[in-house]
């Protein structure tokens, strides 16, 4: 047990610059209580000793305000980074060396008794908000980007972000971090592509009307666009 508790603590100073002493990790990581709680809850629940786990998780979620059903399976060096909010359904399964930050979920689908929520690879980054739904398989090294929504089985090294989840990159090995500014984004590159081809259209058509000797009355919406494109340009986004 206590080579376990060491493993966890190592597990937060690899993945956390904030973490300055054990004691300090121990003290105020509510993540690592989670899983501590998590523990004792599984234990209790393989052993058909369901209420009593069901309330030691209830305790843990008004503690941490973290939910993780005591049926889920949890493996090691596994780190919840703030952690509020983050829920973990109970026929989920979480593989070793996993990061999940604040507010990530790993939901149902279904009201059947079966299996209804995600299973998760080895190295995984589940990013902030990000939710990954279903009986789906999430491969060994992927990255889910913030805010991303995942529906469909996420082949291993894949980095996935959007709303349906969209595979951005693909790299084939294990990634332990996952720099949430320097992600792709697949809408703003869709966008980007859009106004390029606008503006080819519209000096072929100034070529033309210049050719016809066609008078061109004034566009009112010009500087409105040029307006927006420099507030996506400035937010990171077209």
């Amino acid at each position: 047990m206590f080579a376990t508790i060491k493993e966890d603590i190592k597990a937060v100073f690899a993945r956390d610059p904030a973490a300055r002493s054990s004691l300090e990790i121990i003290l105020c990581y509510p993540g690592l209580h989670a899983l501590w709680f998590h523990r004792v809850s599984h234990f209790l629940w393989r052993r058909r000793l369901r209420l009593l786990a069901r309330c030691i998780s209830h305790i843990s979620r008004f503690l941490t305000g973290i939910e993780i059903h005591p049926g889920a399976k949890i493996g090691r060096r596994f780190f919840i980074d703030h952690g509020a909010g983050v829920v973990i359904g109970e026929t989920a399964e979480v593989g070793d060396d996993v990061l999940m930050y604040q507010g990530a979920g790993l939901v149902g689908t279904s009201l059947k008794k079966e299996k209804r929520h995600p299973t998760i690879g080895n190295n995984v980054v589940i990013g902030t908000g990000a939710v990954v739904m279903g009986a789906i398989t999430v491969g060994d090294g992927a990255r889910i980007g913030a805010g991303s929504v995942v529906i469909r089985e996420v082949p291993p090294g894949a980095t996935v972000v959007g709303i349906p989840g969209r595979i951005v990159e693909d790299r084939h090995k294990m990634i332990p971090d996952l720099e949430h500014g320097k992600l792709p984004d697949p809408v703003a590159d869709a966008i980007r592509l859009v106004l390029k081809e606008q503006d080819k259209l519209e000096e072929r058509l100034r070529r033309l009307e210049t050719l016809g000797g066609v008078i061109v009355p004034l566009d009112e919406l010009r500087d409105k666009r040029n307006e927006i494109v420099r507030e996506f340009n400035n937010g990171g986004g077209i």
